[in-house]
């Protein structure tokens, strides 16, 4: 199984040292897709139709051996003592914050540059979400604009590790220590991400990741996981995902009804195995586009940790967004945008709607998100450089 996905690029060796001189015609090419889940999924058929298989015979649907392979694997993957399986990304940080036990009125400092789905974790968990400026460059939190945001209430700082670039937690951690703050990453989009060497899920107190579908690690359907090293907070974690409740009928805690599926989790043990290869492709395909692309209209991501980024998304910047999306579709190139609206001007929110966060609402204004993942070819990467490049 291990490798499988490579079937992409027969030599994954000789694509990461390609010469520009070396790279194949681009003639015949009508339509690449921005993501393609069938082709993703493909290489995995006959392996994914074992393993469920093998998980219906067990006669056991819930919290069972998957589940418990799955969290086993991951929590040593990313270097923590533990994984808890859930239902989804967004119950993930919901159950973080709950199990921390902070008091009601309690402030969480969140990134205004996020999908919606951070900030409502902390709303769902009971707590007020302080919104933070990110930097303009890399798109993450900007630690130097912490700091004037903490007050007596404030209890934690929920990162966000976006498009699989993880952020600067050095800076973060320092400002948390300095007045006792819990930390917490999202890291939905950043399995394998690392940051001075250690994994994302193991830069903080805990992490909460989603395995939607179109995620490196993507079940095909909803899944996510919590990490930590905390022990007492692991326990409260496995109770609160299952009603509140550590023995059958006993309840401790207010809990959801949140617990990864077994047939996802079969599926993740799966695809699991090929997560380094995938985002060892990605970060190639990443720094052709870093080192191709050089249209002056075009705002690339930093390239500076290019090798440590997990690159679920290659965001680029661009003035006129809507004229450029047009010119790629025209050109038979599919596109996305992550995100459109921001956060703090969405109707959900609208005792918000009224306030500015200029870099979050610029950054919205101007992404663009352009094909990378494991499917594209060299052929098809050559032509996405090119027609960028002459846009």
């Amino acid at each position: 199984m291990k490798g499988v996905i490579l079937e992409v690029f027969a030599d994954v060796k000789t694509f990461a040292t390609l010469k520009p001189t070396d790279k194949p015609s681009t003639k015949g090419i009508k339509n690449i897709p921005f993501l393609d889940l069938k082709l993703i999924n493909r290489p995995y058929e006959k392996d994914i139709n074992a393993a469920l298989k093998n998980a219906v015979a067990s006669g056991w649907f819930v919290l069972g051996e998957e589940v418990k392979k799955f969290e086993k694997t991951f929590a040593e993957y990313c270097g923590v003592k533990h994984c808890i399986g859930v239902a989804n990304g967004l119950d993930a940080l919901v159950l973080l914050l709950k199990a921390s036990q902070f008091p009601p009125d309690s402030e969480v400092i969140v990134p205004s540059n996020t999908y919606i789905a951070s900030i409502l974790a902390i709303t769902l968990a009971g707590f007020k979400p302080i919104l933070v400026e990110p930097d303009i460059d890399t798109y993450l939190i900007d630690p130097a604009k912490i700091e004037e945001k903490i007050t007596r209430n404030t209890k934690a700082i929920l990162v966000v590790h976006l498009y699989g670039k993880c952020c600067d937690m050095e800076a973060v951690m320092r400002v948390a220590h300095r007045y006792d703050l819990k930390v917490f990453e999202d890291a939905a989009q950043s399995h394998g991400a690392t940051y001075q060497g250690k994994k994302a899920g193991n830069l903080a107190d805990g992490a909460g990741f989603s395995f939607y579908p179109t995620k490196n690690l993507g079940a095909m359907g909803d899944a996510g996981a919590i990490t930590t090293n905390d022990d007492a907070l692991a326990e409260r974690l496995r109770a609160k995902r299952n009603y509140g409740s550590g023995k059958k009928y006993v309840f401790d805690y207010q809990g959801l009804n949140s617990r990864l599926d077994e047939l996802q989790a079969a599926i993740l043990n799966v695809k699991f195995l090929n997560l380094d290869s995938d985002n060892f492709i990605r970060q190639k395909i990443a720094n052709r586009y870093l080192s191709e692309i050089n249209n002056p209209n075009i705002i690339l991501p930093p390239a500076n940790t290019v090798n440590q980024d997990a690159w679920h998304l290659f965001v680029i910047r661009v003035e006129n967004r809507e004229k450029f999306r047009k010119y790629l579709t025209e050109n038979g190139i599919g596109s996305d945008i992550h995100y459109p609206i921001a956060p703090h001007k969405q109707l959900a929110y609208r005792e918000w709607n009224n306030r500015t966060f200029a870099i979050a609402e610029k950054i919205h204004e101007e992404v663009v998100s352009i094909p990378l993942n494991v499917t594209l070819t060299e052929k098809e990467i050559t032509y996405i450089i090119e027609k960028i490049n002459k846009y």
